[in-house]
């Protein structure tokens, strides 16, 4: 069976910065309490591109630090719950904008954990000989679907792209990777597509115009969602340390899913983990979804705080319900 480990990563995040201060002025809200109740500071906004924009630049900047052409890459997946459209997929428009004629190109929806989805679909490909190389991408303009009169919900999130590259190995590098889905919380994280008969039955709308009412806006039941992703981050880090037969004193940083500081550091002291460990930047760039995990990594990548043979366990959780976690040997 083949190995597979990550060669290169690379971020992208728009350079529009919404402070709490600013967002102070269009909603009831202020600094003191954005930060008490989720750490976040601020966060980057679009102001004129869109997911596959994003992408695209987080993948070239993957592409760059590697020696991978992009004429090899076998696969790209990218991991969205914001895409440019329904279709073509994200991934398709950043084949054609890289230049990777080579690559399959596919879409997956998994909110917060499709980075997790994703790397865990690309090592199959690789281990199973379809692919060699792939790169993974997660990228979300989560502001085109945030209502920016709900304080519960537009102040956590923002903008970003986080991208890697995937290639086969005689090493070890993803040591283990598990996901998981609960679809009964389906309603505790939502954001609806277009409903039922608003464009193929123009009669029924004509008649029942006010059942046709959109809101397409991302929604989420917060205390739910906070007790949840409590729950499955002890729960998947315990899988994960049990797959990989390793314990917490093997695993050199972890990198969760940057949704709340509230809940890493509730984590952090159910399972009487050193918070030193966790890896956390979402006091500047708030919940980017699928990008957060990518996002983290290449930032700890560019600092130079990762050495060769660390372990970083990676840890994720979304709407859907979805989660998911991969231990690397870097």
């Amino acid at each position: 069976m083949r190995e597979v480990k990550i060669v290169a990563t690379g971020s992208y995040v728009p350079e529009k910065i919404l402070t709490n201060d600013k967002l102070s002025e269009v909603i009831d809200t202020n600094d003191e309490w954005i930060k008490s109740r989720t750490g976040i500071s601020k966060r980057r906004v679009s102001i004129n591109e869109n997911t596959s924009d994003i992408a695209t630049k987080a993948a070239m900047d993957a592409i760059y630090k590697s020696d991978i052409k992009v004429e090899d890459l076998d696969l790209i997946i990218v991991g969205t719950a914001t895409p440019d459209c329904y279709t073509p997929s994200t991934a398709c428009i950043v084949q054609k904008n890289i230049g990777a004629v080579n690559a399959t190109c596919f879409d997956i929806s998994a909110a917060c954990s499709g980075f997790i989805y994703a790397v865990n679909i690309a090592c199959e490909f690789i281990k199973t000989g379809s692919a060699k190389k792939a790169l993974v991408i997660g990228a979300e303009v989560l502001s085109k679907i945030l209502d920016w009169n709900d304080r519960g919900t537009c102040v956590l999130f923002g903008d970003g792209a986080g991208a890697a590259i995937l290639s086969s190995s005689d090493k070890s590098g993803i040591m283990a990777i598990y996901t998981g889905s609960d679809g009964s919380g389906e309603n505790l994280l939502k954001c609806n597509a277009a409903s039922l008969g608003i464009n193929n039955n123009s009669l029924s709308i004509m008649l029942n115009k006010d059942k046709y009412e959109e809101n397409n806006f991302l929604t989420m039941e917060g205390r739910e969602i906070f007790k949840f992703a409590v729950r499955i981050i002890e729960e998947s880090i315990k899988k994960l340390l049990e797959m990989s037969k390793l314990n917490m004193d093997d695993i050199d940083y972890i990198i969760p899913h940057q949704a709340n500081l509230r809940i890493i550091d509730f984590v952090s002291r159910k399972l009487n983990i050193d918070k030193n460990k966790f890896f956390v930047n979402l006091q500047d760039y708030g919940n980017t979804s699928a990008a957060s995990i990518p996002i983290a990594l290449n930032e700890m990548s560019r600092k130079g705080l990762l050495k060769k043979g660390d372990r970083i366990l990676m840890v994720g959780f979304g709407g859907g319900l979805t989660w998911g976690g991969a231990i690397v040997k870097w």
